[in-house]
C-alpha cells in the first residue's frame, strides 16, 4: 500500500470512528457531509450496500456500493471515490 493510501485510509477510519457520534449529535454539522462511494476497506463501510442491510458488512475493498460518510469535497479528492453509487 503506497503511503498516501495508507493517510488517506487512516483519515477516513478516523472520520468514521467519530461521524456515527457527530451525525446524531449534530445535525447541521450532517450537512456538512457526504457519502463517499468506492473507498471503504472491506468491513469498514457505514451503511446497507446493494448486497447486504448492515454497516460493516462490505465483503471487499472500494466495494462500487459501499460508502464511507466523509466532509463535504473530500470524497473527489480520493482515488476511486465518487458520490455516486455504481
Amino acid at each position: 500500500m503506497k503511503k498516501s493510501n495508507l493517510a488517506v485510509t487512516t483519515a477516513i477510519t478516523g472520520l468514521i470512528a467519530l461521524g456515527g457520534t457527530m451525525l446524531a449529535a449534530a445535525p447541521a454539522v450532517a450537512a456538512e457531509k457526504e457519502k463517499c462511494y468506492g473507498v471503504a476497506k472491506a468491513g469498514q463501510n457505514d451503511c446497507a450496500t446493494k448486497t447486504s442491510s448492515c454497516a460493516g458488512t462490505a465483503k471487499e475493498d472500494n466495494q462500487s456500493d459501499a460508502f464511507v460518510v466523509v466532509p463535504k469535497g473530500l470524497c473527489g479528492k480520493l482515488s476511486g471515490g465518487s458520490t455516486q453509487s455504481s
